[in-house]
């Protein structure tokens, strides 16, 4: 009887951890990844200069649909729902110091289709950040500006 009485009382127990979902290992690799992102943010002139290098990489993470109905000229599509170590690998190439340059919606300040404003903390630019160094891709570097897609200056390509 004592048994089941304190057995009504115990705390709850947490279910199994899912071995693939490692929330804590996300938690420390975004706080490690925050000063090397807070260098690695560039004006849009640098940044244009950046993605003009020879090997630069200029990645849109954006989905397959708003790629198609825009994007910035020279930019290679790979959704960020599609991160995984082989679609890096084959958008990326076999080089990991490869530079790559972000941009996503919320580097427009058009806030129209193909680039509505997301929630500033849920901004595209973090997780891919994020993910592409937890990847192993360490070059990433990140426009900082707001810009207007409509700007002959951003060579914005109209799907």
């Amino acid at each position: 009887m004592l048994l089941a009485v304190a057995l009504l009382f115990a705390a709850p127990q947490d279910p199994p951890a899912n071995p693939q979902i490692d929330y804590a290992g996300f938690a420390t690799l975004t706080r490690d990844v925050r000063t090397l992102r807070a260098k690695r943010l560039l004006p849009f002139d640098r940044f244009q200069a950046k993605a003009a290098e020879k090997g630069a990489l200029l990645l849109d993470a954006r989905s397959k649909d708003a790629f198609a109905r825009g994007h910035i000229a020279g930019a290679v599509n790979l959704p960020f729902t599609d991160f995984t170590a082989e679609a890096l690998a084959a958008a990326v190439g076999p080089n990991r110091d490869r530079p790559i340059l972000i941009y996503c919606n919320n580097n427009f300040s058009n806030h129209r289709t193909p680039v509505p404003l997301k929630s500033a903390p849920l901004a595209l630019n973090i997780q891919t950040f994020i993910n592409l160094v937890g990847y192993g891709y360490a070059n990433v570097w990140e426009l900082r500006d707001v810009v207007d897609f409509d700007d002959p200056k951003v060579g914005w390509v109209q799907g």
